[in-house]
C-alpha cells in the first residue's frame, strides 16, 4: 500500500509492509511495518538514503512545513530519496504498548524481536520489496547500532554507512558502557553546578520537598527523587544545562513544574526504550540490570542526576510501565544472541563515515574509537565542537563532511 502528497516542497509517499515478527520464522506472526520516503521534486529518480532514528524505541522524524527542520534532511535530498522507517514497535509500525493479553513470559518472548538485528533485516526485507539493488544508510545514536549491525550481518544490501553519535562498543560488555556513562554524567553534573551554583541548594530542597511530600505528576504517578534525577539525561544536549535550569527555577508545585517534568521523563510514551535499551549492549549475554548495578555510590547523593539508564523501579514508578515489570525481569536475565560479526566487520568493504563527539554523554567516544578502529574503509569524524544532538542542531554541515569522508572527498 501507498499514499503520496506533498508538504513543505517535497513529495511524500507512503509504504505499508507485512514482516515476520520472528524473521527466522517466516510463518510467524506478522507486524506492519510503516515507511515514509520524501524526494525532492526532481529526485524521484535519485538512489535511498535510509534513515534509522535513535532510541531505541522511538519512531523516525515527521517533515513538516517548518524551515527550521532537520536541516540533515535538505541536505540528504540533494543526493537521495529518503526512507524515514518507523522502527518495529514505534510510530506506525505495529506499536508496542502494554501487551494485553500474554502473560509475562509471552510478553519477554515478544519483545525479543525488538532490536538492531530484527530492525536491520526489517530493512533488508524492504529492500527486497521495493526491489533495490544497494541502497545508504544513515544512523543517528541507536541508529548508529543498527547501522553497524547492517555493517556486520547484511553489507551486501549497503552502498554508503554514515553514523552520527552511535558507533556502538563491540567486543564490549555493557557494565563497561554503563560504569564509563557514569563518568560522564558525574562530569555534566559538575559543570551544570558551576554554570548554575544556585541550582545545587534548589536540587536539595527539591528532594527534602519530595521525600517529604506525596507530589503527583498529571498522569498521577507520584514524583519520586529517583526519578525526578532522570531528567539529568538533557545534559548530553548542547542546550541541555540550560532546560534543566530553567526547570528548576520553577516553584515546585506549580503546573509548568510538573508538567515539564513528566515531559522530560516519557518513559511511558516509548516503552520499548525501558524494556530493551540495555539489552541493545548485550552482545551474546545477559545484561542483569547492569546500570543498577555498577552505580557508583557517590551519584546516589541528593544532589546527583542520573543519565541515559534503565532501572528496575522504573517499572513501579511509571504505571504505564507496570504491566512490562516482569517481562522486563525476565529479558534482563535472558542470554541475548551475538549483534555484531566482528570477523565481518574487520573485513568491511563498505565506505563509511561516523561523526564521534569527544564529549558524548550517552555513547562513549573511548569505544566508539575502538569500533571504527576494526573497520576497515570507516572514516571516523572525532570532533569537540557538537554534542549529541548534533545532527538536530546543525545537520546539513555534519551530513555533508560524512558523506565526503566516505566518498573519499577530503
Amino acid at each position: 500500500m501507498s499514499l503520496k502528497y506533498r508538504v513543505g516542497g517535497v513529495d511524500l509517499i507512503e509504504h505499508e509492509f507485512s514482516v515476520p515478527l520472528d524473521h527466522s520464522r517466516p510463518h510467524s506472526e506478522l507486524i506492519t511495518l510503516f515507511v515514509r520516503e520524501v524526494a525532492a521534486f526532481d529526485g524521484r529518480d535519485r538512489p535511498y538514503l535510509v534513515f534509522f532514528q535513535g532510541g531505541p524505541g522511538s519512531e523516525a522524524p515527521r517533515p513538516t512545513r517548518n524551515p527550521n527542520g532537520p536541516g540533515w534532511l535538505d541536505r540528504a535530498l540533494e543526493d537521495f530519496r529518503v526512507l524515514l522507517l518507523d522502527q518495529r514497535g514505534t510510530g506506525r509500525s505495529s506499536p508496542v504498548g502494554s501487551l494485553p493479553g500474554m502473560d509475562p513470559q509471552a510478553q519477554a518472548e515478544h519483545l525479543t524481536h525488538f532490536r538492531a538485528d530484527s530492525i536491520v533485516r526489517d530493512a533488508e526485507y524492504i529492500r527486497s520489496e521495493m526491489d533495490v539493488d544497494r541502497w545508504s544508510i544513515l544512523g543517528q545514536s541507536f541508529g548508529g547500532f543498527c547501522a553497524t549491525t547492517y555493517l556486520s550481518i547484511a553489507p551486501g544490501g549497503l552502498r554508503e554507512a554514515f553514523i552520527t553519535g552511535g558507533v556502538p562498543p563491540v567486543e564490549r560488555h555493557v557494565d563497561d558502557v554503563y560504569r564509563a556513562t557514569y563518568d560522564r554524567v558525574r562530569d555534566r553534573t559538575r559543570r551544570f553546578y558551576e554554570r548554575y551554583p544556585e541550582d545545587r541548594r534548589r536540587v536539595v530542597d527539591l528532594h527534602r520537598h519530595l521525600e517529604d511530600e506525596d507530589v503527583r505528576l498529571p498522569s498521577g504517578d507520584r514524583l519520586t527523587w529517583r526519578r525526578f534525577r532522570q531528567v539529568g539525561s538533557a545534559l548530553g544536549m548542547s542546550d541541555g544545562a540550560e532546560h534543566l535550569h530553567y526547570l528548576l527555577e520553577l516553584p515546585f508545585d506549580s503546573p509548568a513544574f510538573l508538567h515539564d517534568v513528566e515531559t522530560g521523563t516519557m518513559f511511558a510514551r516509548d516503552p520499548l526504550y525501558a524494556v530493551v535499551h540495555e539489552a541493545c549492549y548485550a552482545d551474546g549475554y545477559a545484561p542483569r540490570w547492569s546500570a543498577e548495578r555498577v552505580m557508583p555510590d557517590d551519584l546516589k547523593s541528593p544532589e546527583t542526576f542520573t543519565g541515559e539508564h534503565v532501572y528496575p523501579w522504573m517499572f513501579d514508578d511509571y504505571r504505564a510501565l507496570g504491566p512490562l515489570r516482569e517481562a522486563a525481569h525476565l529479558l534482563a536475565d535472558h542470554v541475548w544472541p551475538p549483534l555484531y560479526d566482528a570477523d565481518q566487520l574487520r573485513a568491511n568493504e563498505v565506505p563509511s563515515a561516523a561523526a564521534i563527539y569527544v564529549n558524548d554523554m550517552y555513547v562513549e567516544r573511548q569505544f566508539s574509537e575502538e569500533t571504527a578502529s576494526l573497520i576497515p574503509n570507516m572514516r571516523p569524524w572525532i570532533t569537540n565542537e557538537y554534542e549529541h544532538n548534533a545532527l538536530r542542531i546543525d545537520g546539513s554541515r555534519v551530513l555533508d563532511r560524512l558523506i565526503d569522508l566516505a566518498r573519499d572527498r577530503i
